[in-house]
């Protein structure tokens, strides 16, 4: 096979030339070629040369023989498949038969068929993943997801307190599906459902659980979602606590409610939903409010808002019934009866200080007039003297101010007398003279002022 014969097409009677084939599959072209058997045996020769390996899937299809068993193993997380043969030597060593969805760790290595040009994976050693081995990586995958924060509280959302659109993830016409529809419409009758049925157990239930949330989370009307599954056994449930579901949980914008199984079961899907429910019937009690309750707690809330407002208004009226009741208001004339007793009050004290006032100036002018009495040339005359006055008026001191045969006026206390003078002489020395000219002279000086009253 390392030469081909090849000739020009149209050209008769001439002989064919041979060219070398490629030694590469780089340098094969249109013009030189390889033949598929060339192909096939370096394909061949290429597998045989990988060694043996250890992969683990689950059977997902399974076609037994006298001689050998034919299976397919199935990768959930990329949805991947890859046929396997098994001699009947290496498939009686498992302890128990092998069924379709059970989990096996196959020791291979790859086969390719000239004949039919298929190739395969031949099995030298199978084994079957055991419970205790499969909550061993399911408890690990637990924690690297919880290390990561998928399962933190604070990431949860909250559920809308009576949802528009519930959308539903189950298998079709399912009792998880009819459990969830009729408990909800029996608590809220105007409940609308958006179901998307998908397998819930076997390869295709993470693909196709995947493809129904994306819709459901792309969707404006949804505004929960509710992944519900009846129960099962632990292989059964398995699809619920795949990686690429839970992460694809974590991503929804819409909150998700996971009931899956029974209360015993605990999928990861139920530590990274935002709600978990026990039981599908659990989780339709949980989305919606039950309208019996809702109506009750109207009720109540309209008799303690009622009493609230009775026992407002009592206290109100009472109050407005104290103010009515105020003086101020039930006898508004006291405020100025007060205030008239006040300014009388005021009143009273001011003519009292008035009357105070006037009656000390009444008597300190009492005083004066006492004092102005006492001074009077009046007080004087009123004793028996006189006052002598000339003729032009002025009061006579001494007798040589008058002639004999001038007239005066005599002043006495009680009138006025009017005399002639017959004779004049001076006073002589003594005592008493002196006293009376002291008198006659006192009275000269008061005589305005007595002359004026």
């Amino acid at each position: 096979m390392a030469e081909r014969i090849t000739g020009t097409p149209g050209t008769l009677g001439e002989s064919p030339q041979q060219a070398p084939l490629a030694p590469t599959a780089a340098e094969t072209s249109a013009e030189n070629p390889w033949p598929v058997s060339l192909l096939a045996h370096k394909m061949k020769a290429y597998i045989d040369r990988m060694s043996t390996v250890w992969v683990e899937g689950q059977v997902i299809e399974l076609n037994n023989r006298a001689k050998a068993s034919y299976l397919t193993l199935h990768d959930t997380t990329e949805d991947i498949s890859l046929p396997v043969q098994i001699w009947g030597n290496v498939r009686d060593r498992l302890s128990s038969p092998l069924t379709e969805g059970s989990r096996v760790v196959v020791q291979a290595k790859a086969n390719y068929w000239l004949a039919k040009g298929r190739l395969t994976m031949q099995a030298y050693d199978i084994r079957a993943v055991g419970l205790g081995e499969l909550l061993a990586r399911l408890e690990q995958l637990k924690q690297m997801l919880a290390a990561e924060g998928l399962f933190d509280p604070a990431h949860k959302q909250r559920l809308p307190f009576l949802p528009q659109r519930i959308g539903l993830i189950t298998g079709h016409d399912s009792d998880a599906q009819k459990d969830v529809m009729r408990n909800a419409g029996l608590r809220w009758p105007a409940v609308e459902f958006e179901v998307r049925n998908a397998a819930t157990q076997g390869t295709q239930a993470v693909p196709q659980v995947l493809e129904a949330l994306r819709a459901l989370d792309e969707d404006p009307a949804v505004d929960v979602i509710v992944v519900a599954r009846g129960g099962g056994s632990m292989e059964d449930l398995l699809p619920f606590s795949n990686e690429a579901l839970v992460r694809a949980v974590y991503a929804a914008r819409t909150p998700v409610v996971s009931a899956i199984g029974h209360e015993a079961d605990r999928p990861l899907l139920d530590e990274v939903a935002d709600l978990r429910a026990s039981t599908p019937t659990d989780a339709a009690k949980r989305i919606v409010p039950d309208v019996a309750e809702e109506q009750m707690g109207i009720l109540q809330a309209r008799a303690s808002l009622d009493g609230v407002l009775d026992r407002m208004l009592t206290a109100e009226l009472r109050a407005l019934a104290d103010v009515r009741n105020r003086p101020v208001l039930a006898q508004p004339e006291s405020m100025l009866t007060a205030r008239r007793q006040d300014v009388a009050a005021l009143r009273g004290r001011a003519w009292q200080a008035q009357a105070g006032l006037v009656s000390r100036a009444g008597a300190e002018v009492e005083h004066l007039r006492a004092q102005v009495r006492s001074l009077s040339p009046l007080n004087t005359l009123a004793r028996g003297y006189a006052v002598v006055q000339a003729p032009d008026g002025s009061a006579v001191r001494s007798h040589e101010q008058v002639s004999p045969g001038d007239q005066v006026s005599i002043r006495v206390a009680s009138g006025r007398i009017t005399a002639t003078v017959d004779e004049t002489a001076p006073a002589p020395h003594g005592t008493q003279e002196t006293s009376g000219a002291q008198e006659t002279h006192g009275a000269e000086h008061t005589h305005p002022t007595d002359d004026h009253n």
